[in-house]
């Protein structure tokens, strides 16, 4: 009986393809389902110090949903820097201009505040609209 854990080599870790679309679902619930497959929480050889998870793309974005009164109430924040440089932008004006950004935002901030963070969040493809150019990658639709 061999009584070793199995931990998964950088060299040994396959990647598959998801695609999600985000048309009709809740913006919360959809994006921690997309920081587990980003994480690679779904394998059986997960580990926490291995970035083993999988690509992610996302289409639809503009169309997401948001419950309650977040439409008008939700704001982003960004800083240039500089004093006096805050800016702020509600949910319902960067659905017209960025939507993709709002499922990037929410997704960005469910991934561990790591090192392997951005390596991870570079795996998400995010599209307002039905066209990407992954067609011939993706393997299984959420």
């Amino acid at each position: 009986m061999n009584n070793t854990t199995y931990s998964p080599k950088a060299a040994e870790i396959v990647r598959g393809w998801h695609l999600i679309d985000a048309k009709g679902l809740v913006l919360g619930r959809m994006s921690t389902g997309i920081a587990g497959f980003l994480i690679g929480k779904h394998k059986k050889t997960y580990s926490a110090n291995i970035d083993s998870g999988d690509f992610v793309v996302v289409v639809n974005a503009a169309q997401v949903k948001v419950t309650g009164r977040k439409e008008e109430q939700k704001t982003y924040w960004r800083h240039s820097g500089y004093p006096g440089g805050l800016k702020s932008t509600t949910l319902k004006v960067l659905r017209q201009t960025r939507p993709a950004k709002i499922i990037e935002e929410a997704v960005w901030n469910m991934l561990p505040k790591n090192r392997l963070r951005k390596q991870r969040f570079a795996r998400l493809k995010v599209y307002a609209e039905e066209n990407h150019p992954y067609k011939d990658k993706v393997t299984s639709k959420q």
